[in-house]
């Protein structure tokens, strides 16, 4: 397996080979600097910010997740199952998210999923063991291997913010659909994660309007 993303120093190495195959990568770390790291605690309660994060701006993520700390602290998956959907449903989560955090945290209890063995699988392994879970699909499981595990090569392509930052970089007439940005970042293997962290801190420039501070 090629380096895990760990650092900043790591991201610039893969920004480095990534602006000498794509010069439009050169471009954006000359104008902005490197993207954010983006990383996360592994585990239960790194993948359950996640599921919370699906579909509704980060601030909004925040709350919740702060409100269901709150109440079940530790966010541990035997807490989240004895604290059962009423709490889950007074910290601000919609019921399918509740049914997904439930089965993610039975399927770590009764050791259907072993969150700690993802760490010795490829990538295709772990996220398939992730979504044999009811409830988590392939964005879900990139996020997580990206953010939480550091994998240097997963390629969110189904992210819509993604998308639209790969149509702006790219110069291209429309947002590509999944499959069509499988293709364009095929040339950045091994290092798509990090092209995803750049384009992603693009999107944001672009769409809060933040303007780089350059040395």
């Amino acid at each position: 397996m090629t380096r895990l993303i760990e650092s900043m120093d790591d991201i610039a190495a893969a920004a480095d080979a990534l602006g000498r195959v794509e010069p439009r990568f050169a471009a954006l770390v000359a104008e902005a600097g490197l993207p954010p790291l983006r990383r996360a605690p592994a585990g239960f309660a790194g993948l359950a910010a996640i599921i919370v994060e699906q579909q509704i701006s980060l601030h909004a993520a925040a709350a919740i997740l702060k409100r269901l700390k709150r109440a079940v602290s530790p966010l541990t998956p035997q807490g989240l199952i004895a604290a059962g959907p009423e709490v889950m449903t007074a910290a601000g989560l919609s019921r399918a998210k509740i049914a997904s955090l439930t089965a993610l945290a039975e399927a770590v209890v009764a050791d259907r999923l072993d969150l700690d063995g993802l760490e010795r699988l490829d990538d295709a392994g772990a996220a398939a063991a992730l979504c044999a879970v009811r409830g988590i699909g392939p964005w879900t499981a990139d996020i997580y291997l990206l953010t939480c595990l550091g994998r240097p090569d997963v390629w969110p392509a189904g992210d819509v913010a993604l998308q639209t930052a790969a149509a702006m970089v790219l110069e291209l007439q429309e947002r590509p659909h999944p499959r069509a940005m499988l293709s364009l970042a095929e040339p950045w293997r091994p290092w798509r994660a990090v092209a995803a962290r750049l384009l992603w801190a693009h999107y944001r420039r672009v769409k809060f309007r933040i303007v780089p501070e350059m040395a």
